[in-house]
């Protein structure tokens, strides 16, 4: 018995021990678990109390945005239009990506040509910019309407009538008369927003009133239409049809954009026309129901590093002048292609974009002093700015490029990509090219080339490459042979469909 209580004795106190080191290593791992979750360190722990005070703290950094639509809400408007008109309504000209968005919410032409000629209706939207019942929404939407129709958010339906509108930016205001005291859309500083910033959008997508997206800035200064004066707010807040002219709104309960356009492949990717470039223009649409705008008459491009280098231009800055309208004020004040303007009356030019907006701005008749480099020499022109003329409505059809040349391409045209054939006669008049024109024509581009990759389109005229000019297809052939491979080549174009000469640039494929 005395060995039995010894045995009963060790194995009690040998579980105890057990049981105790058992406990030690799962608090133990408890413990470290909790560190590796950042739950333990007191400095972490008094971050997170304030969030948790509010609620989770995932959720803390998310926009709500029913105050928002509580105050907005009322000022938000639904507009009807119609028409008599049997013209259809056209996309805007200029430059064309290969897939443009669509405008929508205007009348379009639908049915049989007899169901044409009846009256046609269109929807938008809109919001209150003055008590007084001043709107603003999209030109688009009410692009030549005869009666315009809007329905507050109290449920009453008013005549409005056209003040004024810019077909160049797709803005109008138009006005509701005998009221007062109507809510007000508080418009806010687009220039200020980020990537990524939430924002919401109210509009009558198909007819549904009042209806809240919400989504965020997916980029900023988005070219579609005109890529001079276009810088469209992208977003993917849901945009449907009836949205169009609709408020794009920030957090601070602030509109920030005009909702004008949508994609047409993809239910995510709409577009808003910035309220900086509305408030810009909201004094001359109020005083003279139209906008007018500086010109000079030229086509811009940036210098980006392969420009630079090809063209040894030695500048980090500027807009680098690829086309120049006949007679226009550029013409007559001598500015010339490749010229690179740095500097309007002596502020810096960073690229483009900026010098448009800064033409734009300005008043025709008054003087625009540009510093320009030309050939590596610092010059000064004085331009005399005339009014910008009115967008091309319809698109230019688009010049037929003839069949495409068959067989195998030569060596030489296999080392930029391109084959080319000397212009007749017939061609020119085909392409309705100028009558000055010198260069050849572009007849294929292959897929698997640095030509394709930079954009150089079958059907276009070749008219220098690196500022020497191909006048035959045996100047292209001259050229071509002299590049080396790893060359980064300026080839100048011309398009017919665009009546626009471009500046391209490819970087020459190792033989």
């Amino acid at each position: 018995m005395p060995m039995s209580r010894r045995f009963t004795l060790v194995t009690v106190v040998l579980t105890a021990v057990v049981a105790f080191l058992i406990g030690a290593i799962l608090a133990g791992g408890v413990a470290r678990s909790a560190v590796s979750a950042g739950a333990a360190p007191k400095a972490s722990s008094n971050r997170l109390t304030p969030a948790r005070s509010g609620g989770a703290p995932v959720m803390a950094s998310l926009v709500n945005f029913a105050d928002v639509v509580e105050r907005l809400n009322p000022a938000v408007v639904n507009i009807d239009t119609t028409t008599r008109s049997s013209g259809a309504r056209r996309r805007r000209g200029g430059a064309r990506p290969s897939d443009p968005p669509d405008q929508f919410d205007g009348p379009f032409d639908f049915g049989t040509p007899r169901d044409r000629d009846a009256p046609r209706r269109g929807a938008g939207s809109g919001f209150i910019i003055d008590a007084d019942g001043s709107i603003l929404t999209n030109h688009h939407v009410v692009d030549r309407a005869e009666r315009i129709t809007v329905k507050l958010s109290d449920g009453r339906t008013l005549r409005a009538r056209l003040i004024g509108s810019d077909p160049d930016t797709d803005i109008a205001l138009i006005k509701v008369d005998g009221q007062g005291g109507l809510p007000v859309a508080p418009l806010g500083d687009s220039s200020t927003l980020r990537m990524g910033e939430w924002v919401c959008a109210i509009g009558n997508p198909l007819g549904y009133e009042h209806t809240v997206t919400v989504g965020v800035v997916s980029f900023l200064g988005r070219k579609l239409f005109d890529m001079s004066l276009d810088n469209y707010i992208q977003t993917d807040a849901a945009i449907n049809f009836g949205n169009s002219g609709g408020p794009l709104i920030n957090s601070r309960g602030e509109v920030i954009g005009i909702n004008a356009a949508i994609s047409s492949r993809a239910s995510s990717i709409g577009f808003a026309v910035p309220i900086n470039g509305a408030s810009a223009v909201l004094p001359q649409l109020r005083a003279r129901g139209r906008v007018t705008r500086g010109y000079m008459g030229v086509g811009l491009r940036d210098v980006d590093a392969d420009l630079d280098r090809s063209l040894k231009l030695h500048v980090d800055h500027g807009a680098l002048v690829q086309d120049i309208t006949t007679g226009s004020p550029a013409d007559r004040a001598g500015v010339r292609p490749y010229d690179v303007i740095t500097s309007l009356d002596d502020r810096a030019i960073a690229n483009d974009d900026q010098l448009i907006r800064e033409i734009a701005g300005r008043a025709p008749g008054s003087a625009a002093r540009l510093r320009v480099i030309r050939d590596g020499r610092d010059q000064t022109v004085v331009v005399k700015l005339s009014e910008r003329p009115a967008r091309e409505r319809a698109d230019k059809a688009e010049a037929p490029a003839g069949p495409p040349e068959r067989g195998k391409l030569d060596p030489d045209a296999l080392l930029l990509g391109i084959a080319v054939r000397d212009i007749d006669r017939a061609a020119a008049d085909r392409l309705e090219l100028p009558k000055q024109m010198r260069g050849v024509l572009i007849t294929r581009v292959e897929a698997m080339s640095s030509s394709f990759d930079g954009g150089i389109e079958r059907g276009t005229v070749l008219l220098e490459i690196n500022r020497q000019r191909v006048e035959s297809v045996a100047d292209y052939r001259r050229i071509a042979r002299a590049a080396h491979g790893g060359d980064i080549l300026t080839l100048y174009v011309y398009a017919p469909d665009l009546d626009q000469r471009q500046l391209k640039t490819i970087r020459v494929e190792e033989r």
